[in-house]
């Protein structure tokens, strides 16, 4: 099991707070430091600085961090152009050294997209143009010579299919969701990694057994992962003091969430990768408190199964 430090920088954080997190995330040993593509906040509260732009994000870390992989959880289908966004995760690619992975997915938050003029057609169109722009990306980096694609809602000619990554053949490609049909059958065709946000184990199980059928079906395999709300405390007092500071009640955390002493957190980490689970994302919604992850990094990590 590996943990990676997930961020969600539109409730409230700028760029040098992200940095801030994510050079600790290095030093610390984590794996990834992954950020949320938003540009507006979700929910009631002070919006504070406004969001940061992910890959423009991206783009600085990948120059002020080393070692630590960086990426999206996840980027809207609906935010960018395919060719645009290859060319984008391509770059920071290159400027990382080969450290970047493209999370993606429709998009899902109307409220963003009104806010700045950017189209949200239904969810069956979303997700008709997800799947167009799944294979454009992933067709432009690697493609050996030029690159066309004719679509329903994408047309390329003649694309010269530049800049390509510095991974090769390409960026690990994450999808995300509990679909029942149409998420399985897209994992199975494009993703390399399929991550289940936010449910409690058994429902978490339940769609790794689903991609794994349609894997199986395509004669591939994923990684699978998923992502916890986090939230971890030497002692009782300090988890409590933890959640107030994110403004969540422990003892639903505890059920919902990962959530309580390294000892708890790390007895429901066990029970994830019984499950397969390779991979833990760990939502950490209070940026300013970096001793959360010393805590973690120190009291967690090395006892991982």
């Amino acid at each position: 099991m590996k943990l990676r430090i997930f961020t969600e920088p539109q409730q409230g954080a700028t760029y040098d707070d992200l940095l801030s997190v994510a050079q600790a995330s290095e030093r610390l040993g984590f794996d990834a430091f992954f950020r949320s593509d938003h540009y507006q906040r979700i929910g009631t509260g002070d919006p504070g600085p406004g969001s940061t732009d992910a890959w423009i994000t991206l783009a600085g870390l990948a120059r002020e961090t080393s070692t630590i992989r960086l990426g999206t959880l996840v980027s809207p289908a609906t935010f960018r152009l395919p060719g645009p966004l290859a060319i984008s995760v391509a770059q920071v690619d290159q400027m990382s050294g080969g450290r970047v992975e493209l999370g993606f997915g429709t998009g899902w938050y109307d409220t963003e997209h009104s806010a700045y003029g950017i189209p949200f057609p239904p969810v069956k169109e979303r997700f008709a143009r997800f799947e167009e722009q799944l294979e454009i990306v992933t067709g432009l980096w690697t493609a050996e010579k030029t690159y066309s694609f004719e679509g329903s809602y994408y047309r390329l000619a003649d694309s010269p299919a530049l800049p390509k990554p510095a991974q090769r053949p390409r960026p690990p490609v994450i999808i995300g969701g509990t679909g029942p049909k149409r998420t399985p059958r897209l994992v199975a065709a494009y993703a390399d990694e399929y991550n289940v946000p936010f449910h409690r184990p058994a429902d978490t199980g339940a769609a790794f057994g689903r991609v794994r059928q349609a894997c199986e079906a395509a004669g591939r395999g994923v990684i699978l992962s998923a992502a916890q709300t986090t939230v971890v405390g030497a002692d009782r007092a300090e988890v409590e003091r933890r959640c107030a500071a994110i403004g969540e009640d422990p003892g639903a955390l505890r059920e919902s969430g990962l959530a309580g002493t390294p000892a708890e957190v790390l007895e429901k980490i066990g029970t994830f990768a019984e499950l397969g689970a390779e991979r833990l994302y760990l939502q950490i919604l209070d940026l300013q408190d970096l001793e959360h992850l010393e805590l973690i990094a120190a009291e967690v990590l090395p006892h991982l199964p």
